[in-house]
């Protein structure tokens, strides 16, 4: 009986930084910013709270240790390419992670301490830029209408009530209850977000997509401009 139990025993993980914070981002994406306690961590990792200061200083290290690492999931531009298409797709990927983790990006402004990965980042897209023929006054612009455009986007996104069909099903509800007689645009607005499929093509790059491809046709036109 001994040896039995002796083989169905699972080896236990040790703890480390790493699993600590990578299990704090998981209960971050479960249950929202607001559900990541020490002692819920401690809990899901099966371990006694004060176990955890081995590895972090207290929970605030923790949350600038997961938004260096969800903003190391984002794809840097490089320098080496065409500056339009590494930039897009720089910006598109941060979008991604960001509705992926969508706690990351409010959690990021109010964050306290500087995130290296983010660092990189902001160092390689001003880099990108300048290379791309944009001069250091143009870049600064640049760069802060893209900024803004990747983190206000996503925070307006995140904080809807509801997406996909629930938001369809308040929009219904909305045109029904609403006298809209007055506001024929409103309500055209409204009847073209019913009308959107469920299922969108793949190449359907969204709304973030279409704002992005504005900014830099714009910055584009600005850099053309200066020349």
């Amino acid at each position: 009986m001994a040896m039995q139990t002796d083989q169905r025993a699972q080896p236990r993980l040790p703890l480390s930084r790493d699993r600590v914070l990578r299990a704090a981002i998981t209960l971050a994406d479960t249950g929202g910013i607001a559900s990541l306690t020490m002692r819920r961590l401690a809990q899901d990792l099966g371990v006694e709270a004060m176990s955890l200061y081995n590895h972090v200083a207290n929970k605030d290290d923790i949350l600038n240790r997961i938004i260096e690492l969800v903003f190391s999931e984002v794809a840097v531009p490089s320098g080496d390419d065409d500056w339009k298409p590494a930039i897009r797709a720089s910006a598109i990927s941060a979008h991604g992670v960001f509705m992926r983790h969508p706690w990351a990006a409010g959690l990021m402004m109010s964050a306290r301490g500087a995130q290296r990965s983010r660092i990189r980042w902001m160092e390689a897209v001003l880099g990108t830029l300048q290379q791309g023929g944009f001069s250091a006054d143009l870049t600064h612009h640049a760069y802060h209408a893209l900024d803004s455009h990747i983190i206000g986007f996503t925070l307006w996104l995140v904080s809807l009530p509801a997406v996909g069909e629930d938001l369809k099903d308040m929009a219904a509800t909305f045109v029904q209850k609403t006298p809209l007689d007055d506001y024929p645009y409103l309500l055209e607005h409204i009847e073209l977000h019913l009308a959107e499929p469920s299922d969108p093509s793949p190449d359907d790059e969204g709304e973030f997509a279409f704002g992005l491809d504005l900014i830099l046709d714009g910055i584009e036109r600005l850099r053309d401009q200066d020349r």
